[in-house]
């Protein structure tokens, strides 16, 4: 058998193929946000390639003006393909033409998605396209995209601004037939105009947001004002863009380098800052009653109802950007910016100084006060507003050539608590370090020659925790790029008082006191392969371990491993197989009764996942999918190991050029020996789309969920049929 497979490795090494980026475990064939969530859903992609996607497409990406690190966020492209590109357009990859207008087809593709996320700010009419001149990164030919490229890549691709204004707005909404209540919107608008100018907002209607919190004197106790029908407006940004400047005011994402010392934007390959106004529809419902044990009626905890809109709070204020020479041979660029932003917090990640001392001290309650509603503590719930977050910092950056380049980062953060009269801070689990004001530095690195890239990044955190002050970390990675294959291998090592909230640095997905990347030393080793048209093979394996004991006296030294690997079969449509696998160990060489991927508690178990999947395109129209999974999890119940299952159904069709439907089936069992523990559940969706020329896109989704648990011997009752919709317009101008 060893000698089959190493005739296997030497022959792939040497078959002539296109390479694609290694940072996505898959290259999406749906990149509507439907789409990418039932990929999360089932395993193909993890939670930090779902959020930069996410971000891609709602940002966006100029291909005629984008950095080297812009452009191998995308995904498909490597260093060796990116390289590419730049080469054919000067050393920095600047030209003054925008992106070539996409085929008719390729234009019905992108804008025909479930829910496109990220259409850019331009119109895509033919009339306007064709006044463009082709840009080399577009336009095919040595140096640019190319067709198939474009098709894939165009939910992903921004145009360059034109000289007049032109934008898109779309109204969400989603709701239930359980809702007791309106349903929940949400309105985006972008707006852009000659000049290099942007603006842009977010607006949401709210039923189930808390209000203002305080003190109550009397009874010494913190109280919430009962949520009621809002309408708020919680990002907005304006934006110019120069040839050699940029600023934003506004609600912006920003990283650099390696995303050690600071990155918001959760891409892979961060390169500054993006303007924010990203919202996240709800997917399911929640209990209408969020109090505590005695403040509703069996009747109200039984109801359910759909949740609000949601948004991160990420950066609010101004950030800029200037470029300029330094010598014949280099140039400088400069970022900075500030922030003063408004946070909120859950309800149990708070502690009250002045009743108790040390960082084990319990949450105060929050009491909900408020006209003809019940009085009872909140559970679980974010205060808005809490505490108000005033920061800062820069980031500079002295560059040779796309490939070779030093920098540093600095910033800092203050917390100023809105509570008047209590002394709050932050617990443990908040993910914030205690005490005040925390911040972190950091340089960087990068030198490239060949098919060989390598990058670095060092930082140091500050804060005023007790028994804390900062830390260390260091990030290394080595990327070997070719013309078939790429290669990645990243190492790591961040010290246990290593607390950064601002940190998108690779990392396992244990935390300790709310942060995942501290306390740990590991390395992370990816490979890609494909053979154009035929073939795709990915590997990865990342191991680490605890430097010092975490939250749990005598866990330093504890082993964890993941490890993956996936084929993609695609050399005849009507028979495309996948087959990938999952392995997952907490505790290594350790035998466990448990698995838990990410909490502090010691438990030692393991959890292996196979999964098939076999697509079919029958016409240019339709397209069916069937999907199993099978996993074997280390569980304290059934002799410490039960087995899961999932499986799937998915059929798309496009009946005509303007309208696709997307229908998708799913079954799942966590535990298949039983049927009363766990969740055990049907889920059907139908989504569909309608195009009305290029200026309106209407999307509507249905949901069907039922709970498959057996009513006798399930310490909860399963739920009550589901039927949730989700009802999108979108128009462009």
């Amino acid at each position: 058998m060893r000698p089959v497979l190493c005739c296997l490795w030497l022959y792939l090494l040497g078959v002539p193929a296109v390479a694609r980026a290694a940072s996505y475990e898959v290259e999406p064939e749906d990149t509507g946000e439907a789409a990418l969530f039932a990929l999360r859903e089932d395993g193909a992609i993890t939670a930090e390639t779902l959020a930069a996607l996410l971000v891609l497409r709602r940002s966006g990406v100029d291909p005629a003006h984008a950095s080297r690190a812009a452009l191998y966020a995308l995904p498909g492209l490597t260093y060796a393909r990116v390289d590419g590109l730049l080469e054919g357009t000067g050393s920095a990859g600047v030209v003054p033409s925008g992106l070539a207008p996409l085929a008719r087809e390729e234009r019905t593709s992108a804008a025909a998605e479930v829910r496109p996320e990220s259409l850019a700010f331009e119109s895509r009419t033919a009339s306007e396209a064709n006044e463009r001149r082709r840009s080399p990164l577009v336009s095919g030919g040595r140096a640019g995209l190319t067709a198939e490229e474009r098709r894939k890549l165009a939910p992903f691709l921004m145009m360059a601004p034109s000289d007049r204004v032109s934008g898109d707005a779309r109204l969400l909404t989603a709701f239930a037939v359980s809702d007791p209540v309106l349903p929940p919107l949400a309105l985006q608008v972008r707006v852009a105009g000659p000049e290099g100018w942007r603006v842009g907002l977010l607006t949401s209607m709210t039923r189930r947001r808390l209000g203002t919190v305080h003190r109550d004197a009397s009874q010494r106790r913190l109280v919430a004002e009962a949520p009621g029908v809002s309408v708020v407006m919680p990002k907005f940004h304006g934006q110019w863009m120069g040839e050699r400047a940029s600023v934003l005011v506004g609600a912006y994402r920003l990283g650099f380098a390696q995303r050690l010392t600071l990155d918001t934007t959760g891409l892979p390959t961060p390169d500054g800052f993006l303007p924010d106004d990203a919202v996240r529809v709800p997917g399911d419902v929640e209990r209408w009653c969020f109090l505590g044990e005695g403040a509703c009626t069996p009747e109200e905890r039984a109801v359910d109802v759909t949740p609000d809109f949601h948004w991160e709070e990420g950066f609010r204020g101004v950030v800029g950007t200037v470029r300029g020479a330094v010598g014949t041979d280099a140039e400088l660029s400069a970022t900075g910016f500030g922030s003063y932003q408004s946070r909120s917090l859950l309800s149990h990640a708070l502690m009250d100084r002045a009743s108790c001392e040390g960082s084990r001290c319990k949450a105060p309650a929050v009491w909900l006060a408020g006209e003809k509603t019940p009085m009872g503590r909140v559970v679980s719930r974010s205060l808005p507003g809490v505490f108000r977050e005033w920061a800062g910092g820069g980031h500079a950056t002295l560059s040779w050539t796309p490939r070779a380049q030093v920098g540093a980062t600095a910033w800092g953060a203050l917390p100023v608590w809105s509570v008047e009269g209590a002394s709050l801070d932050f617990r443990s689990t908040a993910g914030y370090p205690a005490g005040g004001a925390f911040g972190a530095v950091g340089v960087d690195g990068a030198w490239g020659h060949g098919p060989v890239d390598l990058f670095v990044e060092a930082a140091r955190t500050f804060d005023a925790a007790p028994g804390g002050g900062g830390g260390f970390g260091v990030l290394q990675r080595t990327v070997v790029a070719g013309a078939a294959q790429e290669l990645e291998v990243s190492l790591r090592a961040y010290g246990r008082g290593f607390a950064n909230p601002y940190t998108g640095a690779m990392s396992g997905p244990d935390e300790l006191e709310g942060s995942r990347a501290r306390n740990e030393v590991g390395a992370r080793v990816r490979y890609l392969h494909r053979l154009e048209g035929a073939l795709r093979l990915r590997g990865e394996v990342d191991a680490w371990t605890l430097p010092s004991d975490g939250a749990v006296v005598g866990s330093a030294g504890t082993v964890n491993l993941r490890a993956s690997a996936r084929v993609d079969w695609r050399v005849h449509a009507l028979f495309q197989p996948s087959l990938w696998g999952e392995y997952r160990d907490k505790d290594v060489g350790v035998a466990g009764d448990c698995f838990d991927g990410s909490a502090e508690a010691p438990c030692s178990g393991s959890l292996l996942r196979m999964t098939a999947r076999v697509k079919a395109e029958l016409h240019d129209a339709l397209t069916v999918a069937a999907q199993y999974a099978h996993a074997r999890v280390d569980d304290p119940v059934n002799a410490g190991v039960r087995v899961d299952a999932q499986a799937v159904v998915e059929a798309q069709v496009r009946p005509c050029e303007a309208v696709r439907l997307r229908g998708r089936a799913v079954w799942k069992d966590e535990d298949l020996s039983t049927r009363h523990r766990l969740e055990q559940s049907f889920r059907a969706t139908l989504d569909a789309s309608w195009a009305a020329g290029d200026a309106v896109t209407t999307r509507a989704r249905y949901a069907w969920r039922i709970d498959l648990k057996d009513a006798r011997g399930a310490r909860t009752p399963p739920d009550a049929p589901r039927h949730l919709f989700a009802l999108e317009v979108e128009t462009r101008f």
